[in-house]
């Protein structure tokens, strides 16, 4: 951790409530698709796996995470909560996007967490697959921003 830095609660070891809180905590700053904001959520020297790219820190994620966005048009993620132990959450997720012909996609990934004791993320492992969608199948109707308390979640969307 940076020392000029404060924790990031809820801190590990997690319990269900503090799962679920990291979790949409997580789910809120992605929808903001602000790559500076979010990689403040991770360690200076994170590890991060996503889809078939391999790479280390808050400079790279920022990187990766602008070039996502780039493709990724009007962006809508929603998370959940799978499992957690210790220092570690596993989520599910969904988000749809639209790529520069118009083209709508759903992804569906898993993502494995590791947290240090300050609450920040050491390690990002995630998998992702895309799925062609019509823009008549989405799901994910909020606007831009946080997914608001009243929209369903996953599960209840049946995904």
């Amino acid at each position: 951790m940076n020392q000029l830095e404060n924790p990031r609660p809820p801190l590990p070891p997690f319990d269900e409530a503090a799962a679920h809180r990291k979790v949409r905590l997580a789910e809120d700053a992605w929808n903001t698709c602000n790559p500076e904001h979010i990689a403040q959520a991770y360690t200076l020297e994170s590890v991060w796996r996503n889809r078939s790219e391999f790479f280390t820190g808050r400079a790279a994620i920022i990187q990766f995470l602008t070039r996502k966005w780039e493709r990724e048009l009007d962006y809508r993620l929603i998370k959940e909560l799978w499992a957690f132990h210790g220092n570690r959450i596993a989520v599910r997720f969904a988000y749809e996007w639209h790529d520069e012909s118009g083209q709508w996609y759903r992804s569906y990934g898993n993502e494995n967490w590791e947290f240090d004791g300050h609450g920040f993320m050491r390690r990002r492992l995630a998998s992702i697959n895309d799925l062609p969608i019509q823009e008549t199948d989405r799901k994910f109707h909020w606007p831009a921003g946080r997914r608001p308390d009243d929209h369903p979640g996953l599960s209840e969307l049946g995904l």
